[in-house]
């Protein structure tokens, strides 16, 4: 089922929340609630949060059985990813992305919304390719990738969706490091534990005062983002 998808484990002072289910990894209102339970848990048994995809498939973005139903459907789960990834934009602890390979749509906007994003060497694509698909990016969605990406590449990432490889998103900003295979999970548990200790409330107050503005940007726009949407 769905919800098994999200599986946790606290390692290391880490949550390591691992996202598979056996397919491309799509976005179901299942999938976002068993993510946010996951960080429920997170916030109080662990210092920092390590979101995992399956191999070759960070995410592809909505479930695009979901987004096909109805206006109203469509509406419904866009509005319950925007929610969970304003959450991990301002989640009171560090948030690594391990990036396991393709992260589309939905799945680049979570990387916006993540602290530290770590991809793997290979042949994949990372970018919102909503407008090339027809569909207007949510403002929620375009408010991340501001925060997040490259002012070089943020008209052609956002307007013009442009898929970028690894190396080419962490030159864009979707990622800050790629690392080859064999050293790809545990770098990115190193990275994470590195962050688990970092003192709080240091660090929770001051990513509070960074992340603010872009946060209450998307909350007060949230109602006409999906109206947008729907």
């Amino acid at each position: 089922m769905a919800d098994q998808a999200v599986t946790t484990t606290i390692e290391n002072n880490v949550a390591v929340v691992r996202f598979d289910d056996g397919k491309a990894n799509a976005l179901s209102h299942a999938v976002i609630d068993a993510l946010d339970g996951a960080l429920d848990l997170a916030e109080k048994e662990a210092g920092a949060v390590m979101l995992v995809g399956r191999p070759g498939k960070f995410s592809a973005g909505f479930d695009l059985t979901v987004m096909q139903e109805s206006p109203a459907a469509r509406r419904k789960l866009v509005e319950a990813g925007a929610r969970v990834g304003l959450r991990l934009y301002t989640f009171p602890r560090p948030v690594v992305a391990a990036v396991t390979g393709h992260a589309l749509a939905a799945g680049a906007v979570f990387l916006c919304a993540c602290d530290y994003r770590i991809g793997v060497t290979g042949p994949f694509k990372i970018g919102l390719n909503e407008v090339a698909i027809g569909m207007p990016l949510p403002i929620f969605a375009m408010e991340l990738a501001r925060a997040r990406l490259s002012k070089r590449h943020l008209t052609q990432a956002v307007a013009q969706a442009r898929i970028y490889d690894p190396a080419g998103a962490v030159d864009a900003g979707y990622l800050d490091e790629v690392v080859e295979p064999d050293a790809f999970e545990q770098t990115a548990m190193e990275r994470a534990a590195a962050m688990a200790g970092l003192p709080d409330p240091a660090h929770r107050l001051t990513k509070r005062s960074l992340n603010a503005a872009v946060a209450r940007h998307i909350e007060s726009t949230l109602a006409e983002d999906m109206d947008r949407i729907g």
